[in-house]
């Protein structure tokens, strides 16, 4: 069973790029002892070995990567991390690390960590895709990212082969009668299954908490007195986790397509479901003032394609069918930009003229972490495994059926998936840690927490209520009425100089700041 997508989202060029194209590090880590209390707060004391850095290698499979290194300018590295807090000089893992040096060595404030979401997203791979957005900060700043614990070369976490998820994405995710119930809740518990035999020992340990500690041991390895941040969507809620857990250690930090930490699972799943219902109603009427009009697919059009798809999946030149639940997956994949709405276009042209299903593939695989050579990466894996240590709600058949005309009546192209997908954790072999994250952060230095009105993964909302939760004098909203997940990469010169005049120059935008 496919989610509908990845929890919070991530940012998603680099691999649309690599998929749509083909469509038409070595290092040691070091030690260190861990007094954190048993809430997990407080920074580490001792001293964190810096990692040795080298020449990098291509990005894994479990990755994402597309068989290229990225520049000789790159570096990577490792850093020896706990595998469990509880035990510091206990087993340990390696955390797989990327960095560019600033061009300005003179002038350079630190370094600059990204988390580009997910969860699962491997920042070892991201980062480099992006590089060009981030230019300008590069002048002053290293920018670091890496593979968080359970993602990608980082200790990642094992579930099902390539060839076990391409035969779920063919299972009926939304099930119609007891039969498809039964096929679903069994794919689902084979998955569950897989997971705990394949990782047993690290699921425990992959959650936001943990990879917030392990921030804290990087910051110290990079040799930084404070974390100099950039998260973007489920890096927004890892990083008020940090601000929450290291108040005292936080730097200059942004966080851009902003989790609602007062959500829960139902509720955010919801949200998105609004979010991309808004952001579908967007496109379509853009699409409509285009010349000519007759590439636009209405939404009646579309709604009628997802349910002859539901029994009649359509071909493609891979030799896969495309499902109902990945062509829901596709068109969600493609309104993450603004750039990527014409592959929409001509996905749907493709699957209600030709009959054929090849862009919405493409765009399905770019979402789930598959590859054109058929490996995935380890993003849903992760992404259940993160997601499912972290919140403790377990929903059941019942529970789905009950909000099922909630989500119907929020979007009649992704609610029954979005419904369906909060199974995800049902069974898991782990409790979960939280309702919901606790980010009041009192004492930490300012974050700019940047919302976007047409952000389809994480609405607009969660911003709001993220500079609330992080507290008075801490979150610093700023607002860009703009389309897409995110606002710093769409390039408007407004965003981009409210964030960069705070990370280069410590100038904190003035509150309620809008940019359009």
């Amino acid at each position: 069973m496919t989610p509908l997508r990845p929890r919070a989202g991530a940012l998603l060029p680099t691999a649309l790029a690599v998929l749509l194209a083909t469509a038409g590090c070595g290092g040691g880590g070091g030690g260190g002892s861990d007094t954190t209390d048993a809430k997990g707060t407080g920074a580490p004391s001792g001293t964190q070995a810096a990692p040795h850095w080298s020449a990098c290698a291509a990005p894994t499979d479990a990755q994402g990567g597309d068989g290229k290194a990225p520049g000789k300018e790159w570096e990577c590295g490792k850093l020896a991390v706990p595998l469990d807090y509880a035990k510091p000089d206990g087993e340990k893992i390696d955390l797989a690390l990327i960095r560019v040096k600033a061009r300005d060595q003179n002038h350079r404030i630190g370094s600059l960590v990204f988390n580009f979401g997910g969860p699962g997203g491997s920042g070892v791979t991201t980062l480099p895709g992006l590089a060009a957005s981030y230019e300008k900060l590069r002048e002053r700043y290293d920018l670091v990212s890496f593979d968080p614990r359970g993602v990608g070369d980082s200790a990642g976490v094992k579930c099902q082969s390539d060839q076990e998820l391409d035969a779920a994405a063919q299972i009926d995710a939304t099930p119609d009668d007891d039969a498809e119930l039964r096929t679903t809740l069994a794919a689902n518990k084979a998955y569950v299954d897989a997971c705990a035999k394949n990782s047993a020992k690290l699921l425990p340990h992959v959650g936001t908490v943990n990879a917030a500690r392990d921030m804290d041991r990087l910051r110290a390895a990079l040799g930084d007195d404070k974390l100099h941040y950039f998260g973007i969507s489920y890096g927004t809620e890892l990083g008020g986790v940090y601000a929450h857990l290291f108040p005292k250690n936080m730097g200059r930090a942004v966080l851009d397509a902003v989790v609602d930490p007062t959500q829960d699972p139902v509720q955010g799943s919801l949200g998105q479901t609004k979010g991309f219902q808004l952001a579908l109603d967007d496109y379509l009427k853009d699409c409509a003032t285009r010349t000519p009009q007759a590439g636009c697919v209405p939404q009646e059009r579309i709604t009628a394609l997802l349910k002859d798809l539901d029994a009649n999946p359509l071909p493609t030149t891979q030799g896969r069918k495309l499902t109902q639940d990945e062509a829901v997956n596709g068109i969600a994949s493609a309104l993450y930009s603004k750039d990527t709405w014409r592959y929409l276009t001509s996905g749907l042209r493709e699957a209600t003229t030709k009959g054929t299903g090849n862009t919405l593939l493409v765009l399905f695989d770019a979402l789930n972490g598959r590859n054109p050579d058929g490996h995935y990466s380890n993003l849903q894996a992760a992404n259940r495994a993160i997601s499912c240590v972290d919140a403790e709600q377990r929903y059941t058949v019942d529970d789905v059926k009950k909000y099922l005309p909630q989500f119907r009546a929020a979007s009649p192209v992704f609610g029954e998936s979005a419904a369906w997908s909060l199974l995800g954790c049902t069974g898991w072999p782990v409790k979960g840690s939280w309702k919901t994250p606790d980010v009041s952060a009192p004492g930490a230095a300012p974050i700019v927490v940047v919302g976007n009105t047409g952000d389809p993964a994480t609405p607009y909302a969660g911003a709001q209520q993220m500079a609330r939760q992080l507290g008075k004098g801490v979150g610093v909203e700023v607002t860009y009425k703009g389309e897409g997940h995110g606002a710093y990469n769409s390039g408007n010169p407004c965003m981009v100089d409210a964030v960069n005049g705070y990370l280069l120059d410590g100038k904190v935008p003035s509150e309620g700041t809008t940019c359009s």
